[in-house]
């Protein structure tokens, strides 16, 4: 089968892959589209450290093949999105209603597949990147089929990690203000979450004057080509400030757009050895800054509600679908992607 691997040098569409059948607790997902984010790049050029040759992909959607022994929520035929959250379930954290804090749900990949006889990783627990994958049960959650497989596919990433983070790890209320600065697939997503949260000034920052249409579109009340012009709209500062690009000046710019009990929400993934700096005396008045890991999700209920909130039309899906490749044009996809011609690029098996 076909599937896009990563062997430490360059990425290929190969044709030979291989996948185990589904074990006790396990589903095989034939994936009919799957999402390209950044993270999915920054594999490739290390800004995330990841063990070699990996499946790459972690944000699709597709439609059950087979389930093991234990498996009851879903079964051969059910559509389903896919998260990256392998969560056990039975820990403290699971207990807790935190799967994102599972420590069995990141930094144990597994290899469930193979090619020419040797194994290869699995990214993010998922590996979308291939006509099919298995995944833990946990991680299959079931979509109505009226709903278009390269929409489904974003909610798993993209919609999970931006309006996660407005709704569950900032939860922003009624009338506040937010910045978002940068509006990819991950920025628009959170100004939508602002908008369903129902805040009442969302200013969007990015340097690409084009995205300007997509920003005012997904709820952005205010456009700016840079953060400076921030303080002419709100004289005081945010309430809450998404830093959504990864870059460190731009999480100090972040923390120093806040107003008095103000959150600084980090999304963007810096290289993981980057240290950031601010002033602590800018601090004192409450100031937060949080880390979001995955929108602080839980996959099982909030895919679910995302799902349904489309339905009803107060969630934008198709409208961050830019444009669709077939997996054969990986290359074109992501060069698209990382020049920032698309908010989200879908690949269709």
């Amino acid at each position: 089968m076909r599937g896009v691997v990563f062997d430490g040098r360059q990425t290929r569409v190969v044709d030979d892959l291989e996948v185990r059948d589904p074990g006790p607790g396990e589903v095989l997902v034939a994936v009919a589209a799957a999402g390209l984010c950044h993270s999915d790049l920054s594999v490739v050029d290390g800004t995330i450290p990841f063990p070699v040759p990996v499946v790459l992909g972690h944000e699709g959607a597709g439609v059950v093949e087979a389930v093991g022994a234990g498996v009851a929520h879903v079964g051969p035929g059910d559509h389903v999105a896919l998260s990256t959250l392998a969560n056990c379930g039975a820990c403290a954290d699971c207990d807790r209603g935190r799967p994102t804090m599972c420590r069995t749900a990141i930094g144990r990949p597994g290899r469930p597949f193979a090619r020419e006889g040797r194994p290869l990783y699995q990214f993010a627990s998922n590996s979308a990147f291939a006509e099919r994958t298995v995944v833990k049960a946990v991680q299959a959650v079931r979509i109505p089929e009226d709903i278009p497989m390269a929409s489904a596919a974003l909610i798993g990433c993209g919609v999970l990690t931006g309006v996660g983070a407005v709704l569950n790890r900032a939860r922003v209320d009624r009338g506040e203000s937010v910045v978002v600065i940068g509006t990819g697939g991950i920025g628009l997503n959170v100004i939508q979450g602002a908008r369903l949260a129902g805040a009442s000034t969302v200013v969007a920052v990015d340097a690409n004057p084009a995205k300007e249409a997509a920003a005012r579109r997904f709820g952005a009340s205010h456009f700016l080509t840079s953060s400076e012009g921030v303080r002419d709209i709100l004289r005081t500062g945010a309430d809450h400030v998404f830093e959504c690009v990864g870059r460190v000046e731009l999480v100090r710019q972040a923390i120093d757009l806040l107003d008095r009990h103000g959150q600084a929400v980090l999304l963007g993934v810096p290289p993981s050895t980057a240290e950031a700096s601010f002033l602590v005396s800018s601090m004192y008045l409450d100031k937060s800054i949080l880390g979001c890991r995955y929108g602080s999700s839980r996959p099982q209920r909030d895919i679910a509600l995302y799902a349904e909130l489309y339905r009803e039309g107060r969630l934008l899906l198709d409208e961050l679908v830019t444009q669709t490749y077939p997996v054969e044009d990986f290359e074109k996809a992501a060069a698209d992607a990382h020049a920032g011609r698309v908010a989200r690029a879908v690949l269709l098996f």
